[in-house]
């Protein structure tokens, strides 16, 4: 599955500025969060419109997704005007699946950021999801020009909280499944480490190739 990410403004266009912070910067922080988490799932094949402080123009973004056959597209922005709270946006002709993942995503974030107003799920003729010829989803992440607001996004911790319900959220509706973690090394319940040999041989290079396999797998290996 391709997934586009678009990290709203840049370059010249800082976006909104209010309370000592930058749209562009919050939006490329959030959108490589997301891009990192989502790598840890199987068969996701994340691209970005940008990954540092450049210029594109909307119709530019749209063209990126479109010529890599992504499967859904997103766009990441922080709002300004005086309000508060998240919203989400699709484009007023989308189909029934667009809408379906709007539906789960939107509740994730929410359910991510906590103690947000609702917006609600909206739509509108934005060229992003105008022009693109996949699902589409923007998502406006609390306000710039709120004291409130803005004193959440000003946190890495909080950009970390938006980042995961994206993925939280994109991940529950496409069914995504995260990927195979290898096994831990384990310690005993008296705490010590108990060393296992596997095997002798009296070739050295047979012997470093299982220990390279069994570093490929999680487990310490030591020639002795």
């Amino acid at each position: 599955m391709k997934i586009v990410l678009d990290a709203g403004h840049g370059g010249h266009d800082p976006g909104a500025v209010a309370n000592g912070l930058r749209e562009k910067d919050l939006t490329i922080a959030i959108v490589k969060h997301v891009g990192k988490m989502l790598e840890e799932y199987e068969d996701v094949e994340v691209l970005y419109t940008r990954t540092d402080d450049r210029f594109l123009e909307l119709s530019e973004r749209a063209a990126i997704a479109n010529k890599a056959g992504a499967d859904f597209f997103l766009s990441v922005h922080i709002n300004a005007g005086g309000g508060t709270g998240f919203e989400s946006y699709v484009h007023p002709n989308a189909n029934s699946a667009t809408i379906a993942y709007q539906n789960v995503i939107h509740t994730e974030i929410l359910r991510a950021i906590g103690n947000a107003r609702d917006r609600g799920k909206k739509r509108a003729n934005y060229a992003v999801l105008r022009e693109t010829k996949m699902p589409a989803l923007l998502t406006e992440n609390l306000f710039i020009d709120n004291k409130n607001d803005a004193s959440k996004l000003g946190s890495e911790q909080f950009l970390l909280q938006i980042a995961y319900g994206h993925v939280q959220g994109i991940a529950k509706a496409f069914g995504l499944k995260p990927k195979a973690k290898p096994h831990p090394s384990q310690k005993p319940s008296d705490g010590k480490l108990y060393r296992v040999q596997v095997g002798a041989f009296s070739n050295r290079k047979n012997a470093e190739q299982l220990a390279e396999e069994l570093k490929k797998k999680g487990y310490p290996a030591v020639i002795v």
